[in-house]
């Protein structure tokens, strides 16, 4: 691999850039994109030159929402094992929820923990989200001063007990002192009223699981939500949006200029309820995968801007965890290695472009977390980038994966867009399915 002061030319016929697609040639120097000049530019002398040919040169993607699980439930998933997958999916940027790990992180002295574990592990850049939890508003200033990049809270419960919600009193407390300097806070929104008047019914049937976490809950959640927001001037940003109805609200509240952003993940919008087998909980998300026609209203949010990203919410947990019943199962997707694909699948037929998915899946998420040497093929950001054949298929075998159990929802599926290498500040890090030694580093919020 090349030294830290050697150049190197990265050469695509399409290259992704803020601007649009074009064919260009990118310097890097320094692990920093220097240039993004013409395709046909003259070589720097000395310079190392790699041609992509038709393959796409995108940027590195920012994945926000996943859930590592280390330390304390590691079995689920571990560093090691989260950012090979994300390296081999093109991911260059994962952002570490502070939930299902043990300790979570909700205290400057967790977040060390977290840090330690992952510092020889990671492959790709990570960065740390920390949790609102009811009691702890004293450590949300000292948490951001030491470079999470947010709070995460749950509105109904977690699924883990050392991870309780916010009932709305402890919300408005934990969302005034957050505002109060300036921070994020990422909100999972499902109104426990609703649930809690829902049919519940075990057993196998995911018409019956879909009834219990109904649209109204989100909707609900989210509604009060920018009520707060609104009233305190503060960030929030909802998390894994499935509830089309609420689109409409959110439209209205950006347009008057609440500070609201939103995402959604490749589950809600490639996998449809009517698809899902009865007793394939691997399909069990919270927020769950709802019907094609709310499918189709997503991507219509993404088109106008409503929705801000697509992350993956990798949620993965050991195959036991995962019984026939939608009741008790575990509720989480399994797709880190797979977004890029998946998304691209989709998007194509809908007729979008990589411009679009580059924004989406890279652009927006970096902006939002505020990530600003992320996202984007230009001048002065990290030299990350993800090399991408568009018209190459593979057919989905979860044995191929290499997030730590081999449980995922789009087991079968055949999915257009390989990633033939991905890069970390000018170092290949995967070529053709090989993984390199760790290289990834500890992010900060930047101050």
């Amino acid at each position: 691999m090349p030294g830290v002061d050697t150049k190197l030319v990265l050469r695509s016929t399409r290259v992704v850039t803020p601007e649009g697609t074009r064919a260009a040639s990118v310097t890097v120097a320094d692990g920093e994109i220097e240039a993004v000049l013409p395709y046909d530019a003259v070589v720097p002398d000395g310079a190392r030159v790699e041609d992509f040919g038709d393959h796409v040169l995108l940027p590195g993607l920012v994945d926000t929402h996943v859930h590592v699980n280390d330390p304390g439930r590691s079995e689920w998933e571990g560093f090691w094992t989260a950012t090979r997958a994300a390296a081999a999916g093109g991911v260059t940027t994962l952002v570490d929820m502070p939930l299902n790990s043990l300790p979570p992180t909700t205290t400057v002295e967790h977040l060390r923990v977290k840090r330690e574990v992952a510092r020889s592990k990671a492959h790709v850049d990570v960065g740390f989200w920390g949790g609102a939890l009811p009691g702890n508003v004293k450590d949300l200033r000292p948490l951001s001063e030491a470079g999470v990049f947010g709070f995460k809270c749950f509105l109904s419960p977690s699924g883990v007990e050392e991870f309780p919600e916010l009932d709305q009193e402890q919300l408005a407390r934990s969302m005034a002192e957050i505002a109060g300097f300036g921070g994020l806070l990422i909100v999972h929104a499902e109104d426990p009223r609703h649930l809690a008047d829902a049919p519940q019914k075990g057993g196998g049937r995911y018409a019956d699981f879909l009834a219990s976490r109904p649209r109204e809950a989100e909707n609900a959640a989210i509604e009060g939500l920018i009520g707060h927001a609104r009233r305190l001037n503060a960030r929030v940003h909802v998390l894994h949006l499935s509830s089309s109805d609420a689109l409409p609200l959110i439209a209205a509240a950006k347009s008057e200029g609440v500070r609201v952003t939103v995402e959604s993940c490749p589950h809600f919008l490639t996998l449809t309820a009517e698809e899902v087998p009865d007793g394939a909980t691997e399909f069990k998300c919270c927020p769950p995968i709802r019907e094609a026609v709310n499918q189709d209203a997503l991507w219509d949010g993404l088109a106008d801007g409503t929705i801000d990203c697509i992350v993956s919410d990798h949620s993965p947990s050991t195959v036991d965890l995962k019984t026939p019943d939608f009741a008790s199962a575990w509720g989480g997707i399994s797709s880190l290695q797979l977004g890029l694909p998946a998304i691209w699948t989709e998007a194509r037929r809908r007729g979008h472009t990589l411009d679009d998915v580059a924004r989406w899946m890279s652009t927006a998420p970096a902006a939002i977390a505020g990530l600003t040497r992320k996202g984007a093929i230009e001048p002065g950001r990290d030299a990350d980038f993800a090399v991408l054949d568009p018209d190459a298929t593979f057919t989905v075998d979860p044995a191929g994966l290499h997030h730590r159990n081999q449980v995922t929802a789009y087991a079968g599926r055949t999915l257009h867009g390989v990633v033939t290498s991905t890069w970390l500040r000018g170092e290949r890090i995967v070529a053709d399915g090989e993984l390199a030694a760790p290289a990834g580093r500890l992010l900060e919020r930047n101050h």
